[in-house]
C-alpha cells in the first residue's frame, strides 16, 4: 500500500481542503440561505455565521482569529449579522448551511464515510493552542454521517490549516495586509475589504516563504501524530477524488 510523509500529505491534500471550503462559502447557494435566514445580501451570515463559534465577544476579537480582513469591514458585518441572530445560532445556521450545500453539490460521492473518519482522525489528534477559530468549530456539532459530515469536517480542517498559517505569518513578522500582498496580491487584499491605499511588500516576500514553510511544518507534524503513513496517502486520495467529484479538476 503506498505511503505519505506528514509533508506529502500537506503538498497532496491541503490545496484541495482549503478550495473545497472555498468553494461552500463563496457559493451562490450559500449567501441565499443566508438571505433566507434573515442576514440580508453582503456578508453578514458569513462573519457571524463563521466567527459565530468564538461566542458573544467583541468584533476585535473576531478580527483577531479571522486575521486577513479589514477591520472596519469585519466591525460593520459582525454586528450586522449579531442583530439577526446570537452567536451560537448563527453558528449552527452556518453549519446546517454546510452540510446543506454538500447535500445539494457533493451528493453521490462514495467515499464520504470514510473520508470522514480520517478526517476525524485528525480533528481529534491535533493540537488547539492559539486556534480559537479552529478549536470554536471542532467543539460544534456535526450531522450524523453522509457528505454533510463529510464537509463539515472539510471545513475544519481548513479552519485549522488557516489558523495555523495565521500563526506562522504573524511569526514571521508580516501582518495581516502585509500577508495577503506578499501572497496573493492586491485583488486579494481588495475581496478582503481592504479600501485605502495599499503599501508596496515586496522587500517582504522572504517573510511569506517563511511563513508558508512554518505552516506547512506544523501541518506535517498533525497529519504525522494523528494519521499513519499508509492512512495518510489514503486520505490524500480520497481528498483528491472530492476535489474532482467538486468539479475543482
Amino acid at each position: 500500500m503506498p505511503e505519505l510523509t506528514g509533508r506529502q500529505t500537506v503538498h497532496a491534500a491541503d490545496r484541495v481542503l482549503h478550495d473545497v471550503g472555498s468553494l461552500w462559502m463563496l457559493h451562490p447557494d450559500t449567501a441565499a440561505r443566508g438571505e433566507a435566514f434573515g442576514y440580508g445580501k453582503g456578508r453578514a451570515f458569513y462573519f457571524a455565521g463563521r466567527g459565530g463559534v468564538l461566542g458573544d465577544v467583541d468584533a476585535g476579537v473576531v478580527v483577531a482569529a479571522f486575521g486577513w480582513w479589514d477591520p472596519g469591514l469585519v466591525r460593520k458585518m459582525w454586528g450586522r449579522g449579531l442583530a439577526v441572530a446570537g452567536p451560537a445560532e448563527g453558528a449552527r445556521r452556518y453549519a446546517q448551511a454546510c452540510a446543506a450545500w454538500a447535500e445539494d453539490h457533493l451528493a453521490g460521492f462514495p467515499h464520504a464515510d470514510r473520508l470522514s473518519e480520517l478526517a476525524e482522525r485528525v480533528v481529534a489528534g491535533v493540537d488547539e493552542s492559539a486556534l480559537p477559530l479552529f478549536a470554536g468549530w471542532r467543539a460544534q456539532p456535526r450531522v450524523e454521517g453522509g457528505v454533510g459530515r463529510m464537509l463539515q469536517l472539510v471545513h475544519v480542517l481548513r479552519e485549522w490549516r488557516g489558523s495555523v498559517h495565521l500563526v506562522a505569518t504573524t511569526a514571521a513578522g508580516l501582518a495581516p495586509l502585509e500577508a495577503i500582498l506578499t501572497n496573493e496580491g492586491a485583488d486579494q487584499a481588495r475581496f478582503f475589504g481592504w479600501r485605502d491605499e495599499l503599501p508596496d511588500c515586496g522587500h517582504l516576500v522572504d517573510r511569506h516563504a517563511e511563513a508558508q514553510r512554518i505552516t506547512d511544518e506544523l501541518a506535517a507534524a498533525g497529519y504525522e501524530r494523528t494519521l499513519t503513513p499508509a492512512e495518510r496517502a489514503e486520505f490524500a486520495g480520497l481528498v483528491a477524488r472530492l476535489g474532482e467529484h467538486a468539479g475543482l479538476t
